[in-house]
């Protein structure tokens, strides 16, 4: 991309003569890998809770799974393909992923050092112990060796390598054991490999707080699986592989049929990892190489064991004064202020005003949950429709949705059948309703549904009122215990009459692009925030109050990014409170001095998208599905709420308020990349934790 491709073509500004790319923008690799290192320093944290620390060190592994999965396979698609199209930083993809590889490698001895020299330890205090074969007593190994007959072997399949053996495919994320064994007879040495049973419990208890892992059960008993044999060695390995899915617009006559074919192609996709313990034999390790087409930069060596997201079992344990202090969501006062069995009538509140939620700290069951349980119960509703991006199998919010078709309502379920990593369950639960008769749609070719919309149309007294939820998260009743997020319930007619248009858009044939009571993409999102910032620009240049805050996931879209640049030119002062990729530049004299980034990371995760504009002082303030990136704004179906109820525009902004203010902890970015983390305040205080700080103002509001 050509610097000129990403200079606005509404003003003056310069950029890129005074700025060319190198420094307008951070790498997004390597902001999305330092977002990973604020995570890992959450395990480092020794004021938090041990057990908290086990949790963020497996979350560092299952983000960095994803990571290779899909970023550092895109690097390698690009040059497989010959694309030679530079970065918005100008680097080219193999230069990229040279410095990700290196960066991610040291992430990875970073986390397997905490690991193995403080947690571990720190475990070994508490008497909560993860051990190798070797530590165990006699009759522990007896015990596990009569477990090992009775619960593993059955499920293991060794694997030889030799003229009628070719060597097998290793599957993504699989731990495997690499094995060499001698024929006694003529001392011939031979390759197998010994998958370890995903679906079996990563560490096996030894005894209530004693674990061994399963890899290492399974190495002290290879004598069982090559019977006759010598077991020369044995070393585990992990390969991680290419499993974004890609479905072509003009192979996509039948969107749902080109997505499972596509999921079959998944498990074939090519190496971008191979993890091995550190000890492994040159020989075997070029074996695996050979074999897994891995070149030598993609091979990173760790001490066992492997694959540290099975510490998620660690950190269930049942030691509670291990943990962060309990937290028992309550029903929002909006919904229901007086403590009762009887669940809150969602219609009868929300007819009389708006209901601004805040989850986890607002509970997801007794609002939005019962919004859609009450909703397919309900005689008077003729009509559900809603906008699935993620939910799990046995949601209450999928039962109810069938009950819903069951009883004779017309329900319309928009599922995204291409929300990474969720495709096939999603595919799953999705042909499940439309046999209970709910009418499915799978998305729309060439863009991924991702706005979180809820549509119910009841017939009352007066005639039909329709009833709306919008919200910043997923419709999943799991995941809305840890993710933060925003929602509101309403029975505005106008925002019923937006939705509906939408839903109309969704289904069937129509091509809406304005809309009263919120922006959405791909149509009017980027042009609507692109004029937002420009009307703080004219409001600061002619001396009325201007300013810019916004909380979202990622930022990194570089015209976006450069317009928020021309702002703080102008004089604009600008917060962003960014939890992931970050990869505008703030704090540069000349161009972005007027802007601050910081993130904070918690128990929580922290979802919500939350944008503040000063309009002079009349503010605007928006909450919806969308973060700063050009997927967002330009190939997916998003929204961003207005919210116009005065009540709950103050709430948002207080959020705001706590999340920017001085005392609260916070990481910060500079101008150079790095972020630093502020335990204190100016004046030598200890910083507040935000979630914490919102704990206790949940727990005072009210609510049951």
């Amino acid at each position: 991309m050509e610097a000129t491709d990403l200079t606005p073509t509404h003003g003056g500004s310069g950029l890129t003569a005074a700025f060319p790319l190198p420094q307008r923008f951070f790498e997004r690799e390597l902001s999305w890998l330092s977002f990973n290192s604020r995570v890992l320093d959450m395990a480092l944290q020794s004021d938090r809770p041990l057990l908290e620390r086990v949790r963020f060190c497996s979350i560092v592994s299952a983000n960095l799974d994803e990571f290779f999965m899909v970023r550092v396979a895109g690097l390698k698609r690009r040059m497989n393909a010959g694309i030679a199209v530079k970065s918005p930083t100008g680097r080219l993809p193999r230069e990229i992923l040279t410095e990700t590889l290196s960066t991610s490698w040291q992430l990875m001895q970073r986390q397997s050092r905490l690991f193995q020299d403080e947690l571990l330890p720190l475990l070994l205090q508490q008497d909560i112990e993860i051990l190798h074969w070797s530590a165990l007593t006699e009759n522990e190994q007896r015990q596990l060796g009569n477990f090992f007959e009775r619960e593993v072997f059955p499920v293991l399949t060794p694997l030889a390598v030799d003229p009628a053996h070719p060597f097998p495919y290793i599957s993504g994320l699989s731990l495997n054991l690499a094995v060499m064994v001698r024929n006694p007879k003529n001392s011939q040495e031979m390759f197998a490999r010994v998958k370890v049973p995903p679906l079996l419990d990563r560490f096996i208890q030894v005894s209530p707080q004693r674990f061994v892992p399963l890899e290492e059960l399974i190495a002290a008993n290879l004598s069982e699986l090559f019977p006759g044999m010598e077991i020369v060695q044995h070393h585990m390995f992990r390969v991680t592989r290419n499993e974004d899915l890609e479905v072509e617009e003009d192979e996509a006559e039948n969107l749902l049929d080109a997505m499972e074919k596509e999921l079959s192609r998944r498990r074939f996709g090519y190496a971008v990892r191979l993890e091995v313990d550190e000890n492994i034999d040159q020989h075997i390790l070029d074996l695996l190489t050979e074999e897994l087409e891995v070149t030598a930069e993609e091979i990173v060596r760790l001490p066992t064991p492997l694959d540290l997201r099975g510490l998620s079992l660690i950190a269930d344990l049942n030691r509670d004064e291990l943990k962060d202090p309990a937290f028992q969501p309550r029903t929002s006062p909006e919904l229901s202020s007086v403590e009762t069995a009887t669940p809150a009538d969602v219609f009868e509140a929300v007819r009389n005003h708006d209901v601004l939620l805040h989850h986890p700290y607002d509970s997801f069951a007794t609002s939005v949950t019962r919004f859609i349980e009450q909703a397919a119960a309900d005689p008077k509703v003729l009509a559900i429709k809603q906008a699935l991006y993620r939910t799990s199998g046995d949601s209450p919010i999928v039962e109810a949705l069938i009950d819903a078709a069951a009883a004779g309502k017309q329900v319309l379920a928009v599922v995204e059948i291409k929300a990474r990593f969720d495709e096939e369950n999603n595919i799953q639960w999705a042909r499940r309703m439309e046999r209970a008769g709910v009418h499915v749609v799978y998305g729309q070719v060439g863009l991924k549904t991702h706005c979180k919309l809820t549509l119910v149309v009841r017939r009352e007294e007066e005639g039909i009122n329709r009833y709306v939820h919008i919200g910043t998260g997923n419709y999943h009743p799991r995941t809305a215990r840890f993710y933060e997020d925003i929602g509101i319930i309403t029975a505005n007619p106008v925002i019923a009459d937006d939705v509906t248009s939408l839903f109309n858009q969704l289904s069937g044939f129509a091509n809406t692009t304005d809309f009263e009571s919120f922006y959405a993409a791909p149509n009017s999102l980027r042009s609507a925030l692109s004029d937002l910032i420009k009307r703080e620009i004219s409001n600061q240049l002619s001396g009325k109050p201007s300013g810019i805050r916004i909380k979202c996931n990622a930022i990194v879209d570089e015209r976006v990014t450069d317009l928020l640049y021309q702002a703080s030119q102008a004089g604009v002062k600008m917060e962003l409170l960014i939890r992931g990729m970050c990869t505008l530049r703030p704090e540069v004299i000349g161009l972005s001095e007027n802007i601050t980034v910081k993130s904070i990371l918690g128990r929580f995760l922290e979802h919500s998208r939350i944008y503040e504009f000063t309009n002079a002082g009349q503010y605007e303030v928006l909450i919806g599905s969308a973060d700063l990136m050009n997927r967002n704004l330009d190939r997916r179906v998003e929204v961003l709420l207005k919210v116009e109820n005065p009540t709950h525009q103050n709430r948002l902004r207080k959020l705001l308020d706590l999340a920017l203010d001085e005392k609260t902890a916070t990481w910060q970015l500079d101008q150079d990349g790095n972020w630093r983390y502020r335990e204190t305040t100016k004046d030598g205080g200890k910083t507040l934790n935000y979630q914490e700080e919102l704990i206790k103002l949940y727990q005072l509001r009210g609510g049951k």
